[in-house]
């Protein structure tokens, strides 16, 4: 699959705001941002924010024709698309009343806390499953996906939540902790992911046709020109480059953040790691988005003259 920049910035960056506003909404629930000040508070959501609206600004970049942005919200009852844009509206009026009531005390305070959580998960959730709905690609139509989607948003939302908190001074390091066993979590199940996965290659004309003790070869390709099939599901990267890209991308994304927080939890580093570490797995997660696009293999390849899928 052809990996748009506009689509990588547009999930990881919404990604990473949609935690950011459940760390905050749970901390409120929780009681451990009650002793907060207004202004961290406020920081917080409005940084969950920026990075949600510049994720959806980015998505509508993909779009051949953005000013028609606005079908997206008329097929809320069949579409994984339309109903991720519902929700994703939804929020907005949600999280500026929370913003509200944490300005003026309002006690409806926890009932908007908890909207906002509920809003901001159910939107990741229905981001993934654009994707994990797909049966025609393999590599995308698992359980996983959603999982690893919601795990990315919380382990990058909470490494900006103790960032923002740490420029206060207001460091909690039972989160810390909590943030480093969800990053241990979220390495594991990709780990599991990429072993289920395999090696980056797919359906052969063999199993899509289920000759599989056969010798079965394309006989006409179906085109003679290149076609948006061609340039949008034929993204062609070397196999042996795949792979070098996963290590680099679980070195980055998961073990350099890990060992900046061990380091500031340990008390040997300056909190203003914690930005570092976010930074580095924000650039990591931008390359594992890159590779989920770029290693899916659509079953339509088999029927353009591809071998693999």
């Amino acid at each position: 699959m052809h990996p748009a920049f506009s689509v990588l910035i547009f999930t990881v960056t919404s990604g990473a705001g949609y935690g950011l506003l459940a760390w905050l909404g749970a901390g409120q629930l929780l009681g451990y941002t009650q002793g907060f000040i207004v202004a961290q508070q406020l920081s917080l959501g409005i940084v969950a924010m920026v990075l949600i609206s510049i994720g959806l600004a980015s998505s509508t970049m993909h779009l051949a024709n953005p000013k028609n942005a606005w079908r997206s919200f008329s097929r809320f009852r069949t579409s994984w698309l339309s109903r991720e844009a519902v929700f994703a509206i939804l929020l907005y009026p949600v999280a500026a009343l929370y913003a509200a009531a944490i300005f003026l005390q309002w006690p409806s305070i926890n009932l908007l806390a908890g909207l906002s959580i509920i809003l901001a998960l159910v939107t990741l959730f229905t981001t993934s499953m654009i994707y994990a709905s797909l049966k025609t690609i393999r590599q995308w139509n698992t359980p996983m996906v959603p999982a690893l989607f919601m795990a990315y948003a919380l382990i990058s939302g909470g490494s900006l939540f103790l960032a923002v908190n740490s420029f206060f001074g207001a460091l909690n390091y039972q989160l810390l902790a909590v943030v480093i066993g969800l990053v241990l979590i979220t390495l594991a199940l990709k780990l599991v992911y990429f072993f289920w996965q395999g090696k980056p290659q797919g359906a052969t004309i063999q199993t899509a046709t289920g000759f599989s003790q056969a010798s079965v070869r394309l006989l006409d390709a179906g085109h003679s020109a290149p076609t948006f099939l061609n340039r949008e599901f034929g993204y062609q990267v070397a196999a042996d480059l795949l792979l070098r890209l996963r290590i680099v991308m679980t070195l980055v994304t998961f073990i350099v953040p890990l060992g900046l927080f061990y380091w500031v939890f340990d008390g040997a580093g300056r909190t203003e790691l914690l930005a570092v570490a976010w930074f580095t797995m924000m650039a990591g997660l931008l390359l594992e988005r890159w590779l989920f696009f770029a290693e899916a293999r659509h079953v339509v390849r088999l029927y353009q003259g591809e071998q693999r899928t």
